[in-house]
């Protein structure tokens, strides 16, 4: 795995945990600019994904396995994404605390993505 990228993901995503937390205790739900922040940290994981898509393809192996390392990865794509659509249903500051539990989800699956990949 690319070491920089998955900790530009990670920095990334608690930079807009950092922000929709902010938000929450200003009592504001999402807003338009936070969807563009979870825009920009999904296209990191997206494209973390298919880095990590590709070496496997040319032969380099994760030191725990391939099934859970993409696993990880899936689920590292996926985490902003849901919360962001979870956030839609709730239009309160609760909307901006799952957001941004949603991306410290993100930022300790790519912790652990880390170690699987080295081992």
């Amino acid at each position: 795995m690319l070491d920089a990228l998955t900790v530009a993901v990670a920095v990334a995503a608690l930079a807009l945990a950092a922000w929709c937390g902010y938000a929450a205790f200003r009592d504001q739900p999402t807003k338009d600019w936070h969807f563009i922040g979870m825009a920009v940290v999904s296209v990191l994981a997206l494209a973390q994904l298919v880095i990590g898509i590709v070496q496997l393809a040319r032969g380099e192996k994760p030191a725990e396995g391939n099934v859970i390392f993409v696993s990880y990865l899936i689920g590292s794509f996926a985490a902003v994404p849901a919360a962001g659509f979870m956030s839609l249903a709730e239009r309160t500051k609760w909307g901006s605390i799952t957001v941004a539990a949603g991306a410290v989800v993100l930022a300790v699956l790519e912790v652990r993505l880390y170690d699987i990949w080295s081992g």
